[in-house]
């Protein structure tokens, strides 16, 4: 790994050198990225988005190029969307709804579309970053880890990961949620904070602080990208 690798903790940054045991985790060679929710559900421009998180979309061609890179240095991707049986049974029919179809729309307004979000088989649950044949895409995340209900631990402990990277969205809702999962199942966290969009600035940065405080690293892209690569 590079020298010194850049970190920020409460949204401050702070350098650490190169045997320091956090910027171990950014270049562990166990590691996996997660890239959380990045789908046309919530990424369509489309005025029938059933679930729009506009500031995403900024982040779209900047995560496909990380993860160009990130395959380039034999770092595996993993997929990991919202969806839900068509039935709305584990959702909005079932026995309980998700908490924040009744708690966000009371800061956004109200949500046209929100109950054709995530449904399977619909066109909202196609990923709007690029997948490569090698990916894997965990389905089936129906709640706001991306632990939930899913595989995506298991199929963790089948690759050998140890720590994992976290992009996409929400920062202060999925990326959060999967980021305490993952540390509290053991796995190291780390955080691009360049590569994740939320409700807004000041949640984003909240989120991004609590993460640094009690969870794992936050750094950026550049720095997981410098970290893999041989120092010349």
């Amino acid at each position: 790994m590079s020298e010194q690798t850049t970190i920020y903790v409460y949204d401050k940054p702070h350098t650490l050198d190169s045997d320091s045991v956090l910027g171990g985790w950014i270049a562990d060679e166990r590691a996996a990225v997660l890239s959380i929710d990045m789908h046309e559900g919530h990424l369509s421009t489309s005025p029938d988005c059933p679930c729009p998180a506009p500031r995403g979309r900024d982040v779209i061609q900047p995560i496909n190029v990380f993860h160009r890179q990130m395959r380039n240095l034999g770092v595996p991707i993993i997929h990991v969307k919202s969806e839900l049986r068509a039935s709305q049974r584990d959702d909005v029919k079932g026995a309980s709804s998700s908490a924040w179809r009744e708690t966000f729309p009371l800061y956004v307004g109200s949500i046209p579309g929100i109950d054709q979000h995530a449904l399977a088989g619909s066109p909202w649950s196609k990923l709007s970053t690029e997948v490569a044949p090698e990916d894997e895409i965990v389905n089936g995340k129906k709640r706001l880890s991306g632990f939930v209900a899913t595989d995506l631990d298991f199929l963790l402990r089948q690759m050998g990961v140890r720590t994992v990277i976290l992009d996409g969205i929400m920062t202060d809702c999925c990326i959060l949620n999967t980021a305490f999962d993952a540390s509290n199942l053991g796995y190291r966290v780390v955080v691009a904070k360049d590569l994740t969009r939320g409700t807004d600035d000041h949640l984003e940065q909240a989120a991004l602080a609590i993460i640094s405080l009690h969870v794992g690293v936050v750094t950026d892209s550049l720095q997981v990208i410098r970290a893999r690569q041989p120092e010349v």
